[in-house]
């Protein structure tokens, strides 16, 4: 008599997991780094994010200028008629004397400016523009995080879905022949009609599942290629990094108040809030400025006698402002109520990133403990499918009996694989909760986006329309 077959015990879902190539993309090898590394380098939102930062970078140079002349050439030129009658008084009876003729004046003209003092408007402008750099760099590393986890999750399920593809088209196969088994029972008298009806009801449920896990794997397969930015090849296991976080969760909560990027960026957002109260008060400050011209005119409009002139001035002028309609004193209100909330973003940032911190850590232990519960689940459904078998098979036990010990063990497999998945994904969650999940960390062997760069090439430019990558 033939035993109903089965998924060996030796098939576990850690070497499923580990090694079955997907039937979508080339049979090449993937690992979560090299994964990692696409996505760092390809990922558009993290581009994205990039070049939001070099545009920030532009508010520098742009403040900068209020420390700068502004010099502007004018020129005229073109054809008039004049008439002009003049009534002469000295003559009795008086007479009238008319001019009139056509003349091309052309003038030409040089004006420079310099602010003196501005209510220290321009450097306060300056410290604003430099946290706002700041700030968009720290907006950069949350970016950065949020992609390298999505990419890790996204690797996992991915890994995970083939691994219940297998399982469970491994699980069809099973009962296919065990349906042939009873079958082969059912026509010498061993079984009845209603053993037939249990296993072709539960092979028609294995197909099903089947479906189901086809369908989460091409999902998976697809968000693969939207996070990564190409098709997956044959994955390979992938490996905790919760050795990159702290030991304990205290420190984990230190560290996250501190160095996580979103309560960074709030504490560059009160520093540009700050400089915002500063430029408004300076409105209410006085103006100091030079202002030099020259003008060269030749054949002077409105005058047929002037054939040549020019004027040349410098002027220092003073405007001390008393009352402008009552705006600027809004706008200074404004920002200090904006100045507030800024510091209650702050607050919230933090314990946003505390909370992150305690629920990923949390998850990260409940992962740890569910595999080896789910592992001993594994064990003891195949000791107890084994054992169902043997006494279905001196009629102690039933089919249905065999049946639904395949299907606890089936489940118990499945259970592992998403527990494995979880271990992984709960580990790269964690550090990314305490803010250190970056390439350099991580030790990718890829290079380093290095915001600084570009800032140091448009910082202190005084001309130019180029980028510095040459568009």
């Amino acid at each position: 008599m033939r035993s109903f077959g089965g998924v060996r015990a030796g098939g576990l879902a850690v070497a499923a997991i580990a090694c079955l190539a997907p039937p979508l993309g080339a049979a090449r090898a993937e690992t979560l780094e090299s994964a990692l590394i696409q996505a760092y380098q390809n990922n558009p939102t993290l581009n994205s994010q990039r070049a939001a930062v070099r545009a920030t970078d532009e508010n520098v140079p742009q403040a900068l200028s209020g420390y700068r002349p502004r010099v502007s050439i004018t020129a005229s030129g073109g054809e008039q008629s004049l008439s002009t009658t003049t009534k002469v008084t000295t003559t009795t009876p008086n007479s009238y004397s008319t001019q009139s003729g056509y003349n091309s004046p052309v003038s030409a003209g040089v004006t420079a400016s310099q602010t003196l003092f501005n209510g220290f408007q321009t450097a306060n402008k300056t410290r604003q523009a430099e946290a706002q750099v700041q700030a968009a760099r720290e907006t950069l590393r949350v970016t950065e995080q949020q992609v390298l986890l999505n990419a890790a999750t996204a690797y996992m399920n991915l890994l995970r879905d083939t691994a219940i593809l297998d399982l469970q088209k491994r699980n069809v196969e099973v009962l296919q022949e065990q349906l042939r088994q009873v079958r082969d029972r059912f026509n010498v008298g061993e079984v009845t009609r209603t053993d037939v009806a249990q296993s072709e009801s539960r092979l028609a449920a294995g197909r099903s599942q089947v479906l189901t896990a086809e369908s989460n794997y091409k999902t998976s397969g697809a968000v693969y290629r939207q996070v990564i930015g190409s098709s997956p090849g044959k994955l390979t296991a992938g490996t905790p990094v919760d050795r990159f976080s702290p030991s304990n969760l205290s420190a984990a909560i230190g560290a996250a108040s501190t160095i996580h990027p979103s309560v960074t960026t709030a504490q560059y957002n009160i520093d540009v809030a700050q400089m915002q109260v500063k430029v408004a008060e300076g409105a209410l400050y006085p103006t100091l400025s030079v202002q030099g011209n020259y003008t060269k005119n030749y054949l002077a409009a409105g005058s047929l006698n002037t054939m040549e002139s020019y004027n040349a001035s410098v002027l220092g002028q003073l405007s001390v402002p008393i009352y402008q309609g009552g705006a600027e004193y809004s706008l200074i209100r404004q920002a200090k109520e904006t100045l507030g909330q800024k510091r209650i973003d702050f607050d919230t940032a933090r314990d946003q990133a505390r909370q992150t911190v305690v629920q990923a850590w949390g998850q990260l232990d409940a992962a740890k403990a569910n595999i080896d519960a789910t592992q001993a689940q594994v064990q003891a459904s195949e000791i107890a499918l084994n054992g169902v078998r043997e006494e279905a098979r001196v009629g102690q036990r039933t089919t249905l009996d065999v049946l639904n010990a395949q299907q606890e063990l089936v489940n118990a497999r499945v259970a592992l694989v998403g527990a494995q998945r979880d271990r992984v994904v709960a580990s790269y969650s964690l550090l990314a909760g305490v803010g250190r999940l970056s390439p350099q960390v991580l030790g990718l062997r890829v290079p380093v986006y290095d915001a600084a760069t570009h800032y140091g090439q448009v910082r202190d430019s005084w001309a130019g329309v180029r980028t510095p990558d040459g568009r």
